[in-house]
């Protein structure tokens, strides 16, 4: 009995004669066992639709390489080197005729001692420390990805790739390799700008999609990951503004595999535009799961402008802690919607505190522009330059008013800012003695003494003394110190007096102690 044309395979085989079946269900049984392990390509389907079904597919080419051939020059990979050059310590020093010595602390054996080789090859961890030069950390190397967006050679990355970089090398596919200076980064979006090191060359890049893209878009995700160098994954624009709790900007989210390595690097729509930056995954178990999260061309466009400009994002401050107003806090409120945003707590000498914001505050509106939650609220305000005047909209008491803020400039740092809550003033930076400094905390009597060290250049030789954030500095020169401005004064009348080297009387916990740190310049 023939097979029906209408239909094949498994459900043809019914309409076999018993005899039949035998053989064609051991072949079919072989079929399915190798495509478990087949690795040929899979060929593509085509429908047959009509009307504007029929159009959105056309677009949709059976092959993404004529795309890839003309975006994937552009695309670079970014080696980051973080950290100093090591320095060798005594205990790896040769012995007068090359030969290695025994790690301090160990009996000084002649070399026909039995235990001799046992102790001089003892792992480094089991050496006592030498009293010499100390090793400085072994310098990290990190790898990212990133897009060249001028003729002239500025680069877009993510902030995370170059954070505390000292060197960054850029390669692209044809194994070109270039040094580049980091022009500005910006972590709110975690975006930085680069600029490649080679004057008088031109090369080839790529520009920002001016239209939005739209849920169920194809997209190209082209980056490094993992080091393996370019390579290119193809998925869809699977969500638009993301809130991935990574401050109070949205996040484009695509399904195309995104790995480490892969941030910084772009996602292009099928004209070739950048449409987002990679920046993030979610993934339970540390590699690709399908879900991945770039920052949208727009946003990416604005930050990448201010960097070249300025070297870092102006945005304006208003000096506050918010939460958004949900159903219960409008109730307690008197408000007939849940929108706007509650005022937790103010910074103190903040722009709002300066115009009279109190916590309990519900700010409604920013210069007529009703705000639904506090993540709007955030965008809105950094949206204005610094010492914008704004009108913010505020409910107190049952109460509608209008409070005039003269908006600040947003902080650089999370440091920053927890210095601003606390109301501390700013760290002065002691450049010449690789030290940033800021007043000491009071001690459990309530009193203050000397100037703490809030952070230590690795390089310094502050560094290499031993000198670490949280140490309090009590004296310089046999001077009693009370203010980083008082650290200034002596250093400057030790550079007069042609000293090369000031002498800090320092304390550690309970402990204090007296360095001799040379100074810079």
């Amino acid at each position: 009995m023939p097979i029906d044309n209408e239909k094949n395979g498994i459900a043809s085989l019914v309409r076999l004669p018993r005899r039949a079946r035998k053989p064609l269900i051991a072949a079919l049984a072989g079929v399915s066992a190798l495509a478990l392990i087949s690795v040929a390509p899979m060929v593509p389907v085509q429908a047959q639709l009509a009307g504007p079904a029929a159009e959105t597919l056309a677009r949709a080419p059976l092959s993404f390489a004529d795309i890839v051939e003309r975006v994937k020059p552009a695309v670079v990979s970014i080696n980051v080197t973080n950290g100093e050059p090591r320095v060798a310590r005594n205990d790896d020093d040769d012995d007068e005729g090359g030969k290695r010595s025994l790690p301090d602390g160990f009996p000084n054996l002649p070399e026909d001692h039995p235990l001799h080789d046992f102790f001089k090859n003892l792992p480094r961890e089991f050496r006592m420390p030498s009293p010499g030069p100390r090793m400085a950390p072994r310098p990290r190397q990190a790898t990212g990805s990133g897009f060249v967006i001028s003729a002239d050679g500025y680069v877009v990355t993510n902030n995370h790739v170059i954070d505390g970089a000292t060197k960054v090398t850029v390669s692209f596919e044809e194994q070109e390799k270039y040094e580049a200076d980091v022009v500005g980064s910006d972590p709110r979006t975690d975006l930085a700008l680069l600029k490649i090191k080679a004057d008088g060359k031109t090369f080839p890049f790529v520009k920002f999609a001016s239209a939005r893209p739209r849920v169920g878009d194809w997209v190209l995700a082209v980056g490094n990951p993992f080091g393996l160098g370019g390579t290119v994954t193809a998925g869809i624009v699977s969500a638009l503004a993301r809130d991935i709790g990574s401050g109070p900007y949205d996040f484009m989210q695509i399904d195309a595999a995104v790995n480490r390595g892969n941030s910084g690097g772009p996602t292009f729509n099928l004209n070739g535009e950048v449409v987002g930056v990679n920046t993030a995954i979610y993934s339970p178990s540390g590699g690709n799961v399908g879900i991945a999260f770039a920052v949208p061309a727009e946003t990416a466009n604005q930050v990448v402008a201010e960097l070249k400009q300025h070297g870092t994002v102006r945005r304006g401050w208003l000096g506050v802690r918010i939460q958004t107003i949900d159903e219960d806090v409008a109730a307690s409120l008197g408000l007939k919607e849940p929108k706007g945003a509650l005022v937790n707590d103010v910074t103190p000498n903040g722009p709002a505190a300066k115009a009279g914001l109190k916590s309990q505050d519900a700010i409604l509106a920013v210069n007529g522009d009703p705000i639904n939650d506090s993540r709007e609220l955030a965008r809105k305000i950094a949206e204005y330059n610094p010492d914008t005047e704004v009108d913010v909209k505020i409910l107190r008491n049952n109460e509608e008013m209008t409070v005039k803020v003269k908006l600040g400039t947003f902080p650089g740092s999370q440091e920053e800012i927890a210095r601003l809550e606390r109301g501390s003033p700013a760290p002065s930076e002691m450049g010449s003695l690789g030290l940033t400094l800021s007043p000491a905390p009071a001690q459990k009597d309530g009193k203050t003494e000397g100037v703490q060290i809030a952070d230590v250049d690795s390089s310094s030789d502050a560094a290499t003394k031993g000198l670490k954030s949280g140490d309090v500095i009590l004296e310089v020169n046999s001077r009693t110190v009370a203010s980083p401005s008082d650290v200034d004064a002596a250093v400057k009348e030790a550079k007069k007096l042609g000293r090369k080297a000031v002498l800090l009387t320092v304390r550690s916990g309970d402990q204090k102690r007296v360095v001799a740190v040379q100074m810079k310049g």
